[in-house]
């Protein structure tokens, strides 16, 4: 049962997935595995981009920088996941719930801005192709990749103070398995009114602003490559463009679920299961499905393998 006394909470109990102790295990078995693939990964991407001088280009530029964004995002949620898959009281502090809170929006939405700028990225160089080295500066896409670093960290300072400056008195019981803001403020023993509309603005700002650019860029991009005459020159567009797509649909139709439609009374096992794919799912898959659909980190691997 939650704490039902009127002081301020010092910790939270996450009810996670499930109680029965088999479903337990075996949920540990299989995030522990999406967790290792994460990491190994992500890590295959920041080493191989740093150390191949082929790959130093604006595009995977911002892939490393997505990699890094992705190990944060995994980081911030995973390990206590699965720790709390082994215990019996899976309690956060309310200090620890905050810190989660916020390193997880910062990854989240970093992620976000990053998606949109590597679109950006992929308009240029597919529609302006002779003005794209002088587009794409390297001091350009540094500023594009502290951009997205800083609007991430102003988004999630925003969200964290408007939900965890509200008072915390009775329940502490969050029907999910992380810190998330919309799972928090149901707890909240006051209005949450002004919360709502911050996350809800913030979203604004970080789901739906780069979801627009995308599609204008894709907009463009699939305009031109319709008046392409080299079939083959299509097919290398298309097959560069189609992995970070495959990224955006996972990663936005989720998160925007979630934080952009009007806050629902209980959060039920389908919220859960959607924040998994942008939470957990995401983050795993981003490597895979860049490497492996992409010649020039093929070549660069055979490369360093010394194959």
């Amino acid at each position: 049962m939650g704490k039902e006394n009127q002081t301020y909470l010092t910790e939270f109990i996450l009810l996670g997935f499930s109680s029965d102790q088999q479903t337990q295990i075996l949920l540990f078995v299989v995030f522990l595995i999406i967790y290792l693939l994460t990491l190994l990964g992500n890590l295959f991407i920041i080493i191989l981009v740093h150390i191949d001088s082929r790959l130093h280009t604006p595009m995977y530029f911002f892939l490393k920088n997505l990699s890094i964004a992705d190990l944060c995002f995994s980081a911030s949620i995973v390990p206590q996941l699965l720790l709390h898959l082994l215990v019996r009281r899976k309690t956060i502090s309310f200090a620890g719930c905050s810190i989660q809170m916020f390193f997880f929006l910062l990854a989240g939405c970093t992620e976000s801005s990053l998606l949109a700028v590597m679109s950006y990225d992929r308009y240029v160089a597919v529609c302006k192709p002779l003005h794209y080295s002088t587009i794409m500066t390297h001091w350009v896409c540094v500023q594009l990749a502290l951009g997205s670093w800083a609007t991430g960290a102003f988004v999630s300072l925003v969200d964290t103070t408007f939900t965890l400056c509200l008072p915390y008195q009775g329940k502490n019981l969050i029907n999910h398995y992380f810190c998330e803001p919309p799972a928090l403020l149901k707890l909240a023993s006051a209005d949450t009114y002004s919360a709502e509309m911050a996350l809800f603005s913030m979203g604004v700002l970080i789901l739906l602003a780069p979801v627009s650019l995308i599609l204008v860029s894709y907009g463009n991009i699939i305009s031109t490559v319709i008046r392409m005459q080299a079939g083959e020159g299509r097919l290398k567009v298309f097959s560069t463009c189609g992995s970070h797509l495959t990224v955006v649909v996972f990663f936005y139709g989720s998160t925007i679920f979630t934080y952009m439609r009007p806050n629902s009374r209980k959060m039920n096992e389908s919220n859960k299961v959607i924040s998994v794919f942008y939470s957990v799912i995401t983050s795993m898959m981003n490597p895979f499905i860049y490497s492996l659909r992409n010649k020039d980190v093929k070549e660069a691997f055979r490369k360093v393998s010394g194959r």
